[in-house]
């Protein structure tokens, strides 16, 4: 488990307090004051992490309202002892998956994001666990993000070329390629395949 360093907490600690006054402060000197603390909190970020400014502001100083993290969720497809990965325009692989949409549950969310990177059609039959991800991912992001593991069973269908992945092959655990360790770990795939030895007796991990 990864230790969150402190400069990271305060900034991120500053900027939820700078977004919650923007949400509800009714005094424009009192949104000046707010706007400049969120400023500061994108300068630290920038600075420490050697991200551009303008890559911190985007992704961590345009949400309105109370901060509340973001939610990805990853699809665990295991047949014959292998798991299904996808390979990304990087080259890094990783199980299929992303950022949480509106109007989608946690559930459906994971079919479609197993339909459109591998093209697998999935049947989501368990919930392996729900991680803070700057917990157990590298790099540290400079916002929350909750990461929830699907154990799915494949109904089908097969992979097509898209803008997001380049191949997807099924991997033993012995043999997995080179992971895209901001999106899961080898340690997470693990526990994916732990949840789905233990079946009925598997107990949701959380944190």
């Amino acid at each position: 488990m990864l230790q969150q360093e402190r400069w990271l907490t305060w900034a991120m600690k500053i900027q939820s307090l700078a977004q919650a006054g923007l949400a509800y402060t009714q005094s424009e000197y009192d949104r000046e004051r707010y706007r400049e603390l969120r400023e500061i909190s994108a300068q630290i970020l920038a600075h420490k992490s050697e991200v551009p400014v303008e890559t911190v502001r985007d992704l961590f100083c345009n949400d309105e309202g109370y901060q509340t993290p973001k939610v990805d969720t990853r699809a665990a497809i295991i047949a014959d002892d292998k798991i299904l990965l996808v390979r990304e325009n990087d080259g890094y692989w990783s199980l299929p998956g992303g950022w949480a949409d509106i109007l989608q549950s946690p559930a459906s969310n994971t079919a479609k994001e197993a339909a459109e990177e591998a093209g697998i059609q999935v049947k989501v039959t368990k919930l392996v666990a729900v991680q803070d991800r700057n917990l157990h991912n590298t790099p540290v992001f400079p916002y929350s993000v909750w990461k929830l593991f699907f154990l799915c069973e494949s109904e089908g269908g097969h992979f097509a070329k898209n803008i997001e992945t380049t191949a997807s092959a099924y991997f033993g655990l012995a043999e997995l390629p080179p992971l895209s360790e901001s999106k899961n770990t080898a340690a997470q795939i693990r526990m994916c395949f732990e949840a789905h030895r233990q079946g009925q007796g598997w107990q949701t991990l959380f944190d």
